[in-house]
């Protein structure tokens, strides 16, 4: 860039006729500035008012003058016609000639080239003002009119920004004038009051000249107090993209964009009548209870609509939504459009339910409906997730669900399949989990190509005043980190709302980047209807008893301006009522409730007509010999050319060849081959997490690099078969919430993938305990919603501390709803029947076949389980953790207990203790019990799935033994790991008959020590008392 300021030019001679062809048409986008070519040669002292600060502004005149030689003033006119023309320096300036002149003093005054006069004022006070629009841009939506109530400032900031002019029908006419003193007469700007009248020419970053590039002084800031401190407040500046900025500035600062046709106006105002009327409906039916009424925000209704028919006009046609419970069942009947009956015979106290579980609270759950777009005339399907009640929670569900649904449509732009986030303003601010799904907002394998937020500003959460819940101006602030516009709006001015709703969709269509509204409102009553909100607001509520619904002012609004009259709008809302009338009539013959019926994410075609699996039987999850060595030669070579690897993995994938050769897995190439043969059968494949493309421990290198080509990858998975499905590997953002959530949502979509979701070690995953606690764990029984979504969870006491050690597996186990107490009956006993009644499968895998067929398994089922796998570390290079291909041939199924098959099994009668153990611990007893030449004394059964609790294989273990004692063996303290769960369900299996004794560490508060030598003796002390066979007498 050649900046006047800082070069020796010399302009060519150039009429403006001639240089305007060489100058696009249309002004561009980018800032101006001079070509090469046009270069002064003079020292830039010769033109004193080129400073610094001014040659920018130099530069934006003589663009337009090369445009139009007319649009500047006189005086530009004859300095650049002189430059042109080759002045010499310091002479390129003359006064322009007084209006009275005649022609011998205009030629006169032409010749005196060698007079300087001084231009700084000029040139200074055209600076001012591109900093006076510049502010307003910036900080203009501090001084919007946002709260509805007139009592608080949005940005909990009642002073106005030092650089801001505003205007005199903001504050009276003596203020106003004061702040212009202040920022003018030798203060901030250096203008004057008499320049009010003068005319500015606008700079290119502003659109508030519409056909006209200069304007009054007076006008200037009239029009930028219309388009940024008015109804709206826009947030945008901080966005670092010329382009989007400039697109924005051009939908708020355009006289006259924001009009609407009187069909849009009535349209609005019916909408706002179903809004109203559904809430004031539920209230009269059922006042004492508890609804989460949308009252005080009612626009928010045909807020999300407007959306909606944006978004499906730019070829939209599947909208995934999340939304706390305020305004749930509003949006359920009159945006997602669920038969209001359904709704109403939700209140029904005496309705019996149909589905088994638990089901939940009707402001929870979900809905998926399929219907045409009125305003479009286009099919849209809309999905309404079902959450619980912790807010925010559900944000990276809705986010990974959205992601499955465009990767299955192959919508790799984010066209057709959009997501809209609704949150609350406390809940904004305050869940972290926010900050987390806005930063996979943009990350290859999570974005979502823009995610349309909409927050419902109470201005208050539950009895919190926001300036105890946040730190920052507004709730939105959090946005700002994605570059995301932020739109606050004023929910009292419905034409306001629909404006910016418009422009959000039309952003996401036209960016795929996120953006945020933020309708600032009230809420009518308390945290529910049966809250007392004077209480702790006493001001507040006192000015919401006085203020008229939206729909009331809106509605007066458009009878004064003749746009309908009483009786039409009246006639609106009886016919409304009346169809609320009728759908509560037959409501009232609903006599049973189907949650089914409210499910989010139906699966066509998975399950019969009546929602049951299509069998109760579980093939062989076993594989060909042929295609366990295909998969393992892919998995030990680079099916690319040209690639050059890592020396070090060389000889890793070597090792995988020559297992392959000697029909022998590892836990990595089980693990492959599991993957491998989904993919044939056209299973999409993801697994996520933190590290997972290489593995915490260095063992799945699913991502080749090229060690001489920065960013060249290859992913040898998927170069298996020539139409198999595509397999996703991806290191996700640092986060274990906000992913695992992503991942559930994803696994919701379908239940043909795999979807895995790995711990980096497994204790992590308590950062992720709500996702695991409100949705993995009870969402069939809440929401009569299965999803099979797999937990990676590394787990083993090894020495590496506390934080590395325990994946907590008694929690897992805690969880499950299996009856410690009942025994199966065992002569029908169905595995299957087992895992479909379960709420989830826990296991512990103590072989690399397990490990594959239990991966398998999971798609093979003909139902859908969430899986927590808790995987090994020290297995995973363990000589000994090692399985032949003829446990992993075509016939071979998942073993749920791997029983003793050594000495002690040849002569049961003499066996003196049967150890019950899971996952690695089995290693140190065998290597322990061989030492101690104690094989025919002492059999080791292995428990692979621990839930469903095996009770049948587990009877027979026990019956198998009849002389021996009956103990549980952990590597965990004894009041964590799987003591606590087996325990019972042993003591129940062998109708307790005897005792079940521990063998383990001692109970403990921390999962592990941080001392190696402890660890070991530890360690040591759980080995004796596992194979000391006079251990239990004294108990006894």
């Amino acid at each position: 860039m050649f900046h006047l300021r800082t070069c020796a030019t010399k302009l060519r001679p150039l009429t403006a006729s001639q240089t305007i062809k060489t100058v696009s048409q249309h002004r561009p986008a980018t800032p101006r500035t001079f070509q090469p070519i046009r270069c002064y040669s003079a020292p830039v002292a010769a033109e004193p008012f080129l400073s610094g600060t001014s040659s920018n502004y130099v530069e934006e005149m003589y663009y337009a003058w090369l445009e139009n030689p007319k649009s500047v003033h006189k005086s530009w006119d004859i300095f650049f016609r002189n430059a042109n023309a080759g002045a010499a320096p310091g002479t390129a300036y003359q006064s322009p000639p007084p209006l009275s002149a005649s022609l011998s003093a205009l030629t006169h005054a032409q010749a005196l080239v060698q007079a300087q006069p001084n231009v700084d004022k000029l040139v200074e006070d055209h600076l001012a003002v591109q900093s006076l629009v510049r502010a307003y841009q910036i900080r203009g939506h501090h001084v919007a009119q946002l709260d509805p109530l007139g009592i608080l400032d949005a940005d909990l900031d009642s002073s106005v920004p030092a650089d801001i002019i505003t205007s005199a029908d903001k504050l009276d006419l003596a203020v106003f004038k004061e702040r212009l003193r202040v920022l003018t007469v030798g203060g901030f700007y250096g203008l004057d009051e008499s320049d009010l009248d003068k005319v500015f020419h606008l700079p290119t970053t502003t659109f508030i000249g519409g056909n006209e590039s200069a304007l009054p002084l007076r006008e200037i800031i009239r029009r930028l107090e219309m388009a940024y401190c008015q109804h709206i407040g826009v947030e945008f500046m901080f966005i670092n993209d010329l382009e989007q900025c400039q697109w924005i500035r051009q939908k708020f600062e355009t006289p006259g964009i924001m009009q609407f046709t009187s069909e849009e106006k009535r349209t609005l105002l019916a909408r706002l009548v179903r809004s109203t009327r559904f809430e004031e409906f539920l209230h009269r039916k059922w006042s004492s209870e508890k609804r989460f009424g949308l009252e005080g925000c009612e626009v928010l209704i045909p807020a999300l609509k407007t959306i909606i028919d944006k978004s499906s006009e730019k070829g939209v046609d599947y909208v995934i939504m999340g939304m706390p419970h305020r305004g749930r069942l509003n949006v359920l009947a009159n945006v997602i459009r669920k038969e209001l009956e359904q709704i109403f015979c939700q209140f029904d106290s005496k309705l019996e339910a149909a589905d088994e579980g638990s089901g939940d609270v009707k402001y929870h759950l979900g809905m998926y409906h399929r219907r045409i777009n009125r305003v479009t005339d286009r099919n849209i399907t809309l999905s309404l997730v079902a959450n619980p009640s912790h807010l925010e929670a559900v944000d990276p569900v809705v986010q990974g669900k959205t992601k499955a649904e465009q990767f299955y449509c192959g919508d790799i732009e984010g066209k057709k399949v959009m997501s809209i986030l609704l949150h609350g303003d406390a809940a904004f601010a305050g869940q972290g989990i926010v900050y987390e799904t806005f930063h996979l907002s943009d990350l290859p394998s999570y974005t979502t190509h823009g995610t349309v937020h909409v927050v419902v500003n109470n201005q208050i959460g539950f009895t919190t005043d926001p300036r105890m819940a946040r730190s920052s101006p507004y709730p939105t602030d959090v946005a700002r980190v994605v570059n995301a516009p932020i739109f606050h709006v004023n929910a009292d001015d419905p034409e306001a709302v629909v404006y910016v709703c418009n422009v959000a969709a039309e952003w996401r269509s036209t960016f795929h980047k996120d953006v945020v509204v933020d309708l600032v409102c009230y809420r009518r009553n308390g945290h529910n209807e049966m809250d007392e909100p004077m209480f702790t607001q006493p001001l507040m509520y006192k000015q919401i008893r006085k203020q008229k619904p939206v729909l009331q002012k809106y509605a007066e609004l458009l009878i004064s301006q003749g746009v309908v009259n009483q009786p039409e709008y009246e006639e609106e809302i009886a016919k409304y009522d009346k169809i609320c009338e009728e759908a509560h009539a037959r409501s009232k013959d609903e006599k049973i409730l189907h949650i089914k019926h409210w499910l989010d994410s139906p699966w066509p075609g998975f399950f019969t007509l009546d929602g049951q699996p299509r069998s109760m039987t579980c093939p062989s999850t076993g594989l060909s010999e042929e295609d366990l060595t295909h998969i393992g030669s892919v998995a030990s070579s680079v099916p690319v050319e040209d690639f050059t690897i890592h020396g070090g993995l060389s000889r890793i994938l070597k090792t995988r060849g020559e297992m392959v050769k000697t029909r022998t897995v590892d836990w990595a190439l089980a693990e492959y081959m599991a993957f491998g043969s989904l993919l044939k059968e056209g299973i999409h494949v993801r697994l996520s997490g933190q590290d997972v493309e290489r593995g915490t421990f260095s063992h799945r290198h699913h991502i080749l690099h090229d060690q001489n080509v920065d960013k060249r990858t290859c992913i040898p998975m998927n170069h298996l078969w020539p139409n198999q499905a595509s397999y996703t590997v991806c290191n996700s953002s640092l986060s274990e919430y906000g992913v695992l959530g992503f991942e559930l949502g994803f696994a919701m979509a379908s239940p043909n993938s795999l979807v895995l979701w790995e711990a980096q070690f497994g204790d992590f995953h308590n950062t992720a305990q709500c996702i695991i606690d409100q949705f993995i764990c009870p969402g069939q029984a809440k929401w009569v919603r299965q999803n099979g979504i797999v937990l990676l969870l590394p787990h083993g006491m090894e020495g590496m501390g506390p934080e590395h050690s325990s994946a907590r597996p008694e929690r897992f186990l805690q969880m499950c709803n299996d009856d410690p107490d009942v025994l199966p009956k065992l002569e029908d006993f169905s595995d299957v029947r087992q895992l479909y009644d379960c709420n989830w499968i826990v296991v512990n895998c103590s072989t690399p076949a397990n490990f594959f067929h239990v991966l398998r398994r999971q798609i093979l089922l003909p139902f859908r389980k969430p899986l927590i796998i808790f995987t090994p570390k020290s297995l995973l290079r363990h000589p000994e953790a090692r399985s032949g291909f003829d446990e992993m041939l075509s016939g071979t199924h998942f073993q749920r207990v791997i029983p003793e098959a050594g000495a002690a099994a040849q002569d049961p009668m003499g066996v003196r203790r049967v150890l019950f153990c899971t996952g690695k611990v089995y290693y140190d007893l065998t290597r322990e019990r061989k030492a101690r030449h104690m094989e025919a004394e002492v059999a080791i059964t292995r428990v692979e799935q621990l839930s469903p609790f095996p009770f049948d294989l587990l009877q027979q273990e026990a019956e198998k033994y009849p002389n021996a004692e009956l103990a549980w063996c952990q590597e965990e303290h004894k009041n964590q790991g799987y003591y606590d769960y087996v325990k019972p369900r042993l003591r129940t299996t062998i109708n307790r008959a005897k005792p079940v004794w521990y063998a383990g560490r001692d109970p403990a508060a921390a999962p592990a020590t941080g001392n190696k030598k402890t660890h070991v003796t530890e360690l040591q002390r759980l080995l004796d008392t596992a194979f000391n066979l006079d251990a239990y007498k004294a108990l006894a």
